[in-house]
């Protein structure tokens, strides 16, 4: 985790932990950093206008003041057993940990009456979800970073028949599959649009280069299932009207075919 998006997981911390607060060292072990690291962040924090208060003794810490930081959204119990049902349906190794953080703020944000009747509703709910392979966590953060900023990727590939390449290849998607994560790309091997399962790739490294110009990227389409784009839901905008909610449009199947890696 980068400093920014640590200081952002301090401040949600702080509030999800309300007036017991969290002491220094509580905070160093859940971030995985040193006591001086955080010392250092929470100095930040307070000279960036964020609203901490200190509390003495030997239960004290630092506590985040609510009255001085914006409401929380209200989510129904519905509303959060569905967020519950959906992030527990793919515990992909690249957003796990965002996931844990997104819930904890949904949960820090209810009041207990309508938290109790969520955790009733998510209680009756089961899903069935088949193992994966999960890639290497510091591999798949590696791609990740390259898929987002657009940068050439040197990787090391073992293709389904054991022959291990090493090439370059352009990002351009991650794929959450039901039986595994893959990255397409623009392979400089093979000249084409390849699909390499991530559980294959045994190295990868960003390859610093000048920065390439957006290209058309075909579609991702695999026989027999359909490709939902995540992106629509945060664009309420773009949804059809005419409901209540606005949540008529459904997933689109796009596509292109590609080859899989090798």
């Amino acid at each position: 985790m980068n400093r920014i998006d640590r200081l952002y997981a301090l401040v949600e911390e702080l509030r999800a932990a309300g007036p017991r607060g969290r002491t220094a060292r509580q905070l160093a072990g859940h971030f995985e950093v040193s006591l001086r690291t955080i010392e250092r962040d929470l100095s930040a924090l307070g000279q960036a206008g964020v609203p901490l208060a200190t509390k003495t003794g030997r239960a004290g810490g630092f506590t985040l003041d609510r009255s001085m930081s914006l409401p929380p959204l209200n989510f129904t119990p519905r509303e959060a057993a569905a967020v519950a049902v959906a992030l527990s349906r793919s515990e992909h190794v690249l957003f796990k940990e965002d996931a844990r953080r997104a819930l904890q703020k949904i949960v820090a944000a209810m009041p207990e009456r309508a938290l109790a009747e969520a955790r009733s509703t998510a209680e009756k709910v089961r899903l069935l979800v088949h193992p994966v392979p999960d890639p290497d966590a510091e591999i798949a953060e590696t791609i990740w970073r390259a898929v987002r900023d657009n940068n050439v990727l040197r990787i090391r590939y073992i293709d389904v028949g054991g022959v291990e390449t090493e090439r370059e290849v352009e990002p351009q998607h991650v794929v959450v599959g039901p039986n595994g994560s893959y990255l397409t790309a623009w392979c400089h091997l093979r000249r084409d649009d390849r699909v390499f399962r991530m559980d294959r790739i045994t190295r990868a490294e960003r390859v610093p280069s000048l920065p390439r110009p957006q290209r058309a990227v075909p579609e991702l389409l695999v026989d027999g299932h359909e490709t939902k784009l995540p992106a629509s839901a945060l664009h309420p905008e773009d949804l059809l009207p005419n409901t209540d909610i606005g949540l008529s449009r459904k997933a689109e199947t796009v596509g292109v075919t590609r080859r899989a890696g090798g």
